[in-house]
């Protein structure tokens, strides 16, 4: 399967529960995730190998800082948004624990504190847009890394119309990560090495 997201295209007639549960009843490749992105169902990898030092490194630092029964994990966990009819999974997630609890295989968005979203071009234009706007709506903090630019996006202050607040840096300089985590975030392990971006590049 090529690490380009794949749409697989459901019936227009299909309500969003019935798509949810044929996102959950995917068969996915090991290393691959179902997501529910503008009334499609979209196959895409779940995470390259050298993503994972970032992960783990973003994972630790929040882990300190996350609200009061709030998890920090980097499964892939489905996380539904019904008021727009999306479900993603996002990159690492910081959610309130007791939305586990309930049966099923997805959790409620609303129980988001934090999503962390690490973009390549293949995944750019949801990341930016599509996610962005959903998560803008209801969860407090959005955290979207640029993998190619080698920069941070934080976003935060949510509201009907999207976030209200964001800023960038890049990889190397610490930034804010506001409440409910209130800390300075170290990005100087986040880089990738120039000849890894440029075989990106040419992909």
């Amino acid at each position: 399967m090529s690490e380009r997201p794949r749409a697989m295209e459901t019936s227009p007639s299909g309500s969003f529960e019935d798509m949810l549960g044929i996102v959950e009843g995917l068969d996915t490749p090991a290393g691959y995730k179902a997501e529910l992105i503008r009334g499609k169902i979209v196959v895409s990898p779940w995470s390259k190998l050298r993503y994972k030092r970032v992960m783990k490194a973003l994972r630790l630092q929040l882990e300190p800082h996350a609200p009061e029964g709030h998890d920090v994990d980097v499964a892939p966990f489905l996380f539904t948004f019904a008021g727009s009819e999306r479900g993603y999974g996002p990159y690492l997630h910081v959610a309130d624990e007791t939305a586990f609890e309930a049966e099923g295989r997805h959790a409620d968005g609303a129980a988001l504190s934090l999503a962390a979203e690490l973009t390549s071009d293949s995944t750019k234009d949801v990341d930016w847009l599509d996610k962005m706007a959903t998560y803008g709506q209801i969860v407090p903090v959005y955290l979207l890394l640029d993998m190619r630019v080698g920069e941070i996006n934080v976003m935060w202050d949510p509201s009907p119309k999207g976030y209200r607040s964001r800023t960038n840096v890049p990889f190397g300089r610490p930034v804010r990560i506001p409440a409910p985590f209130d800390f300075e975030l170290d990005t100087s392990g986040f880089g990738v090495p120039e000849e890894q971006n440029a075989e990106d590049e040419q992909r």
